[in-house]
């Protein structure tokens, strides 16, 4: 009997080589944030570490945080996939310019959301290290790959009308009504 769909087909992820590669450089980044952390805070800070009150409070904090970074990229993901495809496109990729609903606020809602990841997972598993200076420079390097090659494919699938959308959209907004609706609403 014919269902109708081919398994090996549907369990084909297509995307492009830029965001796959993208996706490992975070992984291997948290990934490596986790190891230094747990390394360097079973030598310097063993009492904190192995505090379990200090663990409630961050593991409840991390979760809260991991919580609202995924909110914010489910709410930029809907967008993207409801506006900004056109034909048939590789996953998370666009072909079209959103500038509507919760782009209007940031350029990069999904990425500034994600952004906070590294410091919800130092914060669940309770690494003062990773809390206090590894997460903080991923959250930068995260940013910085934002600015630097989203920005940049951006201009190359968009064009004018990117730079345009630029300079009327900050990639931080400075209104709470966009911080509400990026990982609230």
């Amino acid at each position: 009997m014919n269902t109708g769909w081919n398994k090996k087909e549907k369990m084909k992820i297509k995307t492009t080589p830029s965001v796959i590669i993208r996706i490992l450089i975070w992984i291997i980044i948290l990934i490596g944030g986790v190891y230094c952390g747990i390394k360097h805070d079973l030598i310097y800070f063993k009492s904190c570490f192995s505090n379990p009150f200090f663990h409630i409070i961050s593991f409840l904090i991390g979760f809260i945080l991991m919580k609202l970074s995924f909110h914010a990229a489910a709410v930029g993901g809907r967008e993207l996939k409801k506006y900004g495809k056109e034909g048939d496109i590789p996953r998370l990729e666009t072909n079209k310019l959103v500038t509507s609903g919760i782009f209007k606020c940031f350029r990069h809602p999904m990425l500034f959301g994600l952004s906070f990841v590294p410091l919800a997972i130092a914060l669940i598993i309770g690494s003062p290290t990773f809390i206090l200076f590894i997460a903080p420079l991923e959250m930068i390097f995260i940013l910085i790959m934002v600015l630097v090659f989203e920005e940049m494919e951006c201009y190359k699938k968009f064009g004018k009308d990117y730079e345009i959308y630029k300079k009327k959209t900050p990639i931080f907004s400075k209104k709470l009504n966009c911080y509400k609706k990026l990982f609230i609403s």
